[in-house]
């Protein structure tokens, strides 16, 4: 696939007039590549992929002079471009209702491939949504889970700042071109990002923000989530859009509860009098979303261990080289009564376990606890391995893990 024709044929289909991205999903979903598709316009009726007028539209190139401005300044900012057919796209976000053609990209475009959370709210919060939003995203993301957000001021820029606290990092989704500083204040944090996390957009290059903008960006923000937190908001939130587009996408949606009185905690209570889950901690969110985050875990390679808090707040560039703690086993090894193997036996094929899963519940059926790296030492797995392991278990509900990095069999 040559990548320059991939480029210029989703700028074709964005620049035409009417051709949006329902019609473009219909589209890739018939042709094996974006250049095929156009160069195929005027069959689309006959597939009934789009009607006569906008084939026609397609087929006499009135996207041309817009489509070729786009793609000479992203060349000329050597901007890195990510199409539907690229192996790099995202796979969450084919599955939206309205799906972007394309992204601009900056940063890790690993972290497409991560379970990741929607952390949103309000630009204008009180302390405690600030620090509740900090603290719930470094939570998320000590845990190898990406915290994705929308670098406004406030509620975006505290979950990113969490998101960049931990492994899982942060993905920031703009409503403006790729090389647009907004907003100024968040400037510190988006290079940041552009270091250890990933920026994110659909918007060409000199492309400003503007009102509309935002909404559809809220799409791609919940698109790439499997769930989305509300940590802040008023009734009249731009927050709240992307929650409704959460749900129109079939994903989960939390809420924080604040104060009762307090304005910019009205529409969380709302979405929670929707049904929204109230949410205190990541925990929560892990407890719901456990099954979502290990199916997705099972396909990310080398989940680092989990760090102390005085680890994490030295910043990305530590955790990253951080190192598990060391404990002694204490020794205390009991063999488990017959009647609790049958059932957890039959709790544990219906999970149908990998064979590394069932190395780590087969030792800890044999002990009372286990700290992490004798697991390790004993089953030969390097800390990335053992800690990811024990991670997809923990959210299966199969383990507990205990204070001091010791494991146990969860029986209820």
């Amino acid at each position: 696939m040559d990548l320059r024709k991939e480029h210029f044929a989703c700028l074709a289909l964005k620049h035409t007039p009417r051709l949006g991205p329902k019609v473009w999903r219909e589209l890739f979903a018939h042709y094996e590549c974006a250049y095929d598709a156009v160069q195929d316009a005027a069959a689309w009726p006959l597939y009934s992929l789009a009607n006569k007028g906008l084939a026609q539209k397609c087929v006499t190139e009135v996207w041309r002079e817009k489509a070729e401005d786009e793609y000479r300044a992203t060349i000329q900012a050597d901007m890195d471009v990510v199409t539907w057919f690229d192996p790099r796209f995202p796979e969450r976000l084919k599955h939206i209702p309205d799906p972007p053609a394309m992204l601009y990209v900056s940063g890790d475009i690993s972290l497409f491939n991560n379970p990741g959370v929607a952390v949103v709210g309000a630009r204008e919060c009180t302390r405690l949504g600030l620090e509740t939003a900090g603290r719930i995203s470094a939570q998320l993301s000590k845990i190898g889970i990406t915290v994705v957000s929308g670098l406004a001021l406030g509620i975006d820029r505290q979950a990113h700042l969490g998101g960049l606290k931990g492994v899982g990092s942060t993905i920031a989704v703009l409503g403006c071109g790729l090389d647009i500083d907004y907003p100024l204040d968040n400037v510190d944090v988006r290079r940041e990002i552009d270091r250890c996390g990933l920026v994110v957009t659909e918007f060409g290059p000199g492309v400003g923000p503007r009102g509309g903008h935002f909404p559809v960006r809220n799409r791609i923000i919940s698109g790439l989530s499997l769930g989305v937190l509300v940590a802040e908001a008023a009734h009249n939130s731009g927050s709240l859009i992307t929650a409704r587009l959460a749900g129109e996408q079939g994903k989960d949606v939390f809420a924080v509860p604040g104060p009762i009185g307090q304005p910019t905690f009205t529409g969380c209570h709302r979405l929670i009098k929707q049904g929204a889950a109230l949410v205190e901690s990541a925990s929560d969110i892990v407890e719901i979303l456990r099954y979502d985050f290990a199916r997705e875990l099972e396909m990310v390679p080398d989940i680092p261990p989990v760090v102390s808090e005085d680890d994490m707040s030295a910043g990305p560039a530590k955790v990253r080289k951080m190192i598990t703690p060391k404990a002694p086993n204490n020794g205390n090894a009991i063999s488990p009564p017959s009647s609790r193997k049958r059932s957890l036996q039959a709790d544990r094929e219906a999970m149908e376990l990998t064979d590394d899963e069932k190395k780590v519940l087969a030792l800890l059926d044999a002990t009372d606890k286990v700290h992490i790296d004798v697991l390790g030492r004993k089953l030969c797995f390097d800390s990335a391995t053992i800690s990811k392991v024990l991670l997809i278990l923990e959210m299966r509900g199969a383990v507990q893990q205990l204070p001091g990095m010791w494991y146990v069999v969860r029986e209820s």
